[in-house]
């Protein structure tokens, strides 16, 4: 039996690891955009204006809020639960409050609860779609503007949903560069550094 071709295996060995580290990092876009598409795993559907239809029908929505670990804010929902018909455009307040002694931003993830009704749920505006900027011991309402489609009563499973909840977990992000020049302008000027 002839010995392998230590070139040709070290080349095969190197393409596995390229190929393996491509799909890795396209893998968490691609899960992303399909469940935008498919509302798969609770991911929300985005509209410029409401619903055409509102049904007599109505359902209720469940307001959920957490923070990442060592997150200096504190978040909740100002309201825990509302109920409207299916296609009526629903408005929900979050309060944040930066509980920190510095300027400290935020973005918050969401997902939507069962998962069968995800692609139904539809925000029209969202505090979730920017960065937060809150400064130390700012407080803030944080609206987003929601319905129902009217379609999930026609659908296999989501037809069964009663109750549906919405969820957001802040996550501390790096403050933009221009901020936090301007803060460290601010500094300066102070003659605090």
């Amino acid at each position: 039996m002839p010995a392998a071709n230590p070139k040709k295996t070290a080349l095969i060995l190197v393409g596995v690891v390229v190929m393996m580290g491509g799909l890795a990092w396209a893998s968490v876009p691609f899960y992303s955009w399909f469940c935008k598409v498919t509302g798969f795993g609770g991911e929300t559907a985005v509209a410029d204006a409401g619903s055409d239809v509102i049904l007599d029908e109505t359902i209720k929505i469940r307001f959920d809020a957490s923070i990442d670990r060592g997150f200096p804010w504190e978040f909740r929902p100002v309201e825990r639960e509302m109920e409207l018909r299916i296609g009526e455009t629903g408005l929900a307040f979050y309060e944040a409050i930066n509980t920190s002694d510095r300027p400290v931003a935020g973005t918050a993830t969401y997902n939507v609860a069962p998962f069968e009704a995800g692609g139904f749920f539809t925000k029209i505006d969202c505090f979730c779609f920017t960065e937060q900027i809150l400064q130390p011991g700012e407080r803030v309402l944080m609206p987003v503007t929601f319905y129902v489609d009217p379609e999930i009563t026609t659908d296999r499973d989501a037809k069964f949903v009663h109750r549906i909840t919405l969820s957001y977990t802040f996550y501390e992000t790096d403050l933009p560069e221009d901020y936090a020049a301007l803060e460290g302008d601010k500094v300066e000027s102070t003659g605090l550094n």
